[in-house]
């Protein structure tokens, strides 16, 4: 996958997108997942990679500063369409380079992104690099199955990325760009027999 492929995939993807990943088993997963997110009033969060804004719901009217990102104009646009809201700034981005200052963000929501874009441990640095200290990422993307040979999962893999996403990454492989001054707090299985997993970390402080 590379950034012309995705930019023209998700563009395809973006009037038919929220029918898949908006609905059913994503939307309690969804639920399930940002139940317990309770941030300071005045929190920046950012969204990488929003998408059509599945996830911006349960963000919304908390009093938080909230920046939504994506590659796809198509797809912000879908997004902007939904939510009217003053605590909402959607910017076209690329994950893999972004334009904050480090140690700027207070919360980063990453979903379904670093399976789509060309380069995840570089997408892995950045979510780091703008984040404050002590402040936590969510993860929410399918990886291979921890503990398991998913033989299907592997065959299906290079078929699924023509699609525009990729099923056969292993979380801690792209984690370890970023563990020296990271660590996982959570990791829990949630859809597809722990296919799709939630992934909650924070930045450390610097040892002194």
């Amino acid at each position: 996958m590379n950034n012309r492929w995705n930019h023209f995939i998700y563009k395809c993807w973006s009037p038919i997108y929220d029918y898949f990943f908006e609905s059913g088993k994503f939307r309690k997963a969804r639920e399930t997942i940002f139940k317990d997110i309770h941030l300071e009033k005045g929190s920046k969060v950012l969204f990488v990679g929003v998408g059509t804004g599945a996830d911006l719901p349960y963000f919304l009217n908390k009093k938080y500063e909230i920046t939504a990102i994506d590659y796809s104009n198509e797809m912000l646009q879908v997004a902007k369409s939904k939510y009217n809201d003053n605590s909402l700034t959607f910017m076209v981005m690329d994950a893999q380079n972004m334009n904050f200052p480090n140690e700027s963000i207070d919360f980063v929501v990453a979903s379904l992104i670093l399976s789509v874009v060309a380069d995840p441990q570089r997408t892995m640095m950045e979510m780091s690099r703008v984040l404050k200290k002590d402040a936590r990422f969510l993860i929410f993307d399918k990886f291979e199955k921890r503990d398991s040979n998913f033989l299907l999962q592997r065959i299906l893999r290079p078929v699924i990325k023509i699609m525009g996403t990729d099923i056969g990454l292993d979380f801690y492989d792209i984690f370890t760009e970023v563990e020296d001054h990271c660590i996982v707090i959570e990791d829990k299985n949630i859809m597809m027999g722990g296919v799709y997993r939630k992934i909650m970390g924070m930045k450390k402080e610097d040892k002194k």
